[in-house]
C-alpha cells in the first residue's frame, strides 16, 4: 500500500471520528446505531481498514441525525431561555435588533409578520404561545411593546420587505372578526413604498418546501 493512499485513508478517519464526536456519539453507540460491530467503527477512524461509499453514506446519516436533533435542543433550551424574562424582553430584544438594522427582509409562511399585526392580533397570537410554554403571562405588556416598536416602519430611510405564503392569511390564531381587521391593515402595505409586502399565492410552484420563516437584516444577519 503506498504511504499517500495510506495518508488519505487516515485523514478521512480522522474526519469520521471528527463526525461522529460533533454528533455527540460513542463509538459502540454509532456501531449499534448502524448495525455494525464495534471494531468496524474502530478501523475505520484510525485508517485500518478503508470506507466502501455505502459505509460513508450511513456514516454521515447516522451522525447527522444526532447533531441535527442536539441543534434542534439547542435552539428549543435558547427559545426557553428567551422566555424566562417574559414575552415583554422578548419583544424589547427584537426592538434593539429592529434598530440597528436599515434593510430587512423577510419570509413568513404560518402567521402575519410581527411588525404588521394589529393589537388584537397579537394578543392571540401570544396569547397561543402562552400556553403552551411555562413563561411569565405578561402579554398586555407583550403587546404593547410590539405595537411600540412599529413606529420603526414610519422610517422611511429604512427599508422593510415582507413576503408571506397564502397560508398566513388564511391561519386562524384568532377569531374571524379579528382576522378581518388584520387583513384590513395589511392591504395598504401591497403598494410601493418604504415597507413592501408579497403574498406566496398556494397556486405557485414551489421548488422547495416553505419550512420555516426567517429573517434576513442587512443582508449579514440571519434569524429564524
Amino acid at each position: 500500500m503506498s504511504t499517500d493512499y495510506q495518508q488519505a485513508r487516515l485523514s478521512l478517519g480522522v474526519r469520521l471520528r471528527e463526525l461522529r464526536a460533533e454528533g455527540g456519539l460513542t463509538g459502540r453507540q454509532l456501531a449499534d446505531r448502524l448495525g455494525w460491530t464495534q471494531s468496524k467503527v474502530s478501523k475505520l477512524e484510525n485508517g485500518k481498514q478503508t470506507p466502501t461509499i455505502a459505509d460513508l453514506a450511513a456514516w454521515a446519516k447516522g451522525t447527522e441525525l444526532t447533531g441535527r436533533l442536539r441543534g434542534l435542543e439547542t435552539q428549543y433550551r435558547s427559545w426557553r431561555r428567551q422566555l424566562a424574562g417574559g414575552y415583554r424582553a422578548v419583544q424589547e430584544a427584537h426592538w434593539v435588533q429592529a434598530r440597528k438594522t436599515r434593510c430587512r427582509r423577510s419570509f413568513d409562511p404560518t402567521l402575519i409578520p410581527g411588525l404588521l399585526q394589529t393589537a388584537d392580533y397579537a394578543c392571540d397570537v401570544l396569547t397561543r404561545y402562552a400556553a403552551i410554554h411555562s413563561a411569565p403571562r405578561d402579554i398586555e405588556a407583550a403587546v404593547r411593546a410590539r405595537m411600540g416598536r412599529q413606529d420603526i416602519l414610519c422610517d422611511q430611510t429604512r427599508a422593510f420587505h415582507f413576503l408571506i405564503w397564502e397560508g398566513a392569511l388564511r391561519a386562524r390564531p384568532c377569531s374571524p372578526a379579528v382576522l378581518s381587521r388584520q387583513l384590513d391593515r395589511l392591504a395598504p402595505r401591497l403598494g410601493p413604498g418604504n415597507v413592501r409586502v408579497g403574498i406566496i399565492p398556494f397556486e405557485a410552484d414551489m421548488h422547495v418546501p416553505a419550512g420555516v420563516g426567517f429573517s434576513i437584516h442587512d443582508d449579514e444577519l440571519v434569524i429564524t
